[in-house]
């Protein structure tokens, strides 16, 4: 796609990141096939070809209405049109430049600023654990809509103790601990079994996405740079991975590199940080073996697994188009004898939970909430799942929401067949 950049954007970084991106563009509009917010909303602005149009528009010197700024929010950044686009085109980064555009130049409104500024200073706070704890203690008398965002109190286990000569760094994140903290010990748990010790940095905290991807990017990557700084000694004296088991600090914290390529006192570090983070579907295929090896022992092969056999997989955005990472979960779980499917129909689309855009455009999310279970409900042989499974704490929340189903992190359900 040829861009005459205007003089503003000329020889910045923003300006030629974003020229190179679009230059990648053919028009093929193969992208709207995928686009969720397309197929819901039949707006060719609503999906990533006529949202790249208007970022187009903004770098060549038009000037941006609120109209550009409410079709910018309403992409989910599933990324779903990266793994469809045939050419390549980097849209994440581009509407992470987009965006940051348009809202340096079209002011919102008051009550928007105001819900922004406190999802983005609120979900990364250490005042968040207190609040979830009292919204769970008064749980049943909050209203419904409320009630989606405050999980029950959840039992979490225990912490191993075991030191192993191999160890991994595993970021905690910012709600996971207080919404779901079973989910970091089960982790912990099963990478003991397999002889791997979790260690967590105590001065790493969110993963910096929360705002940066709520146009706070100064905010975000000064997160980034307390993590980056908190595991570099750990980095420095040999650990091996970085684990993420949310998919959502992930995608982000392999992006590290790309975010700091231009700032010299990170760059080298962050690039660093990036090569060394895993999803922790990527550590199943060395493990396994010595997974194998804990569920043969156990007193009754098999009862475990087989309790939790109508298992369904819903693969999170970050996970299978962020990441680029398919099929694993389901690959190495069934080789441990879990029966795992995926959705009958659009597994590759997005459940709508997307980070804060659940809250921010509850309506589309909700739309696409529902559909998405809709299919899970009705997965390849069409009996019902006894579990959802996913890899996000984001989506499973989510979609937690709006089902009677137990919807779990899979790592979870691994966790319990260990124990028994």
């Amino acid at each position: 796609m040829q861009t005459q950049l205007a003089p503003e954007f000329q020889n910045t970084p923003d300006g030629l990141q974003a020229e190179a991106i679009l230059r990648k563009c053919v028009h093929c509009g193969f992208c709207t096939a995928t686009c969720p917010t397309y197929q819901l909303l039949g707006d060719e602005l609503d999906g990533p070809r006529g949202r790249i149009y208007l970022i187009k528009q903004v770098l060549e010197g038009a000037t941006p209405t609120r109209k550009t700024q409410l079709h910018l929010d309403r992409c989910l950044t599933c990324r779903n049109c990266e793994s469809t686009c045939p050419s390549g085109v980097q849209y994440g980064h581009l509407v992470d430049i987009g965006r940051k555009l348009v809202d340096e130049r079209v002011p919102r409104p008051a009550s928007e600023r105001a819900v922004r500024w406190a999802l983005k200073e609120g979900l990364p706070s250490p005042l968040f654990a207190p609040a979830m704890k009292i919204g769970q203690a008064v749980r049943g008398l909050l209203p419904e809509a409320l009630q989606a965002k405050v999980p029950p109190k959840q039992a979490a286990g225990d912490w191993p103790t075991r030191v192993h000569t191999r160890k991994m760094l595993m970021l905690e994140g910012c709600v996971q601990p207080a919404m779901m903290p079973n989910i970091n010990r089960a982790t912990a748990r099963v990478l003991d079994a397999a002889g791997i010790e979790c260690v967590s940095a105590p001065k790493a905290g969110c993963c910096g996405a929360v705002k940066f991807h709520l146009n706070d990017q100064d905010g975000g990557k000064a997160e980034m740079r307390r993590n980056i700084d908190a595991w570099w000694p750990y980095v420095e004296s040999g650990v091996e991975a970085i684990v993420m088991n949310a998919s959502g600090c992930g995608v982000t914290v392999k992006d590290y590199g790309h975010i700091f390529k231009d700032e010299a006192a990170y760059a080298d570090k962050a690039a660093r940080i990036s090569a060394l983070t895993r999803d922790l579907s990527e550590l199943l295929p060395a493990i396994i073996p010595a997974l194998k090896e804990k569920l043969a022992a156990l007193s009754a092969p098999g009862a475990a697994v087989s309790s939790a056999s109508k298992m369904v997989f819903h693969p999170p955005c970050t996970l299978q188009h962020g990441q680029q990472l398919r099929g694993g979960v389901e690959k190495y779980l069934g080789e441990l004898g879990f029966e795992i499917r995926l959705a009958s129909c659009e597994s590759h689309l997005c459940c709508g939970s997307a980070g804060t855009y659940s809250v921010l455009n509850p309506d589309i999310s909700y739309q696409l909430r529902d559909r998405k279970l809709v299919n899970l409900a009705a997965s390849q042989d069409a009996a019902a799942p006894e579990v959802i499974v996913s890899a996000n704490i984001g989506c499973i929340t989510h979609l937690q929401s709006g089902t009677k189903t137990p919807v779990r992190h899979w790592v979870e359900v691994l966790d319990a067949a260990l124990a028994g």
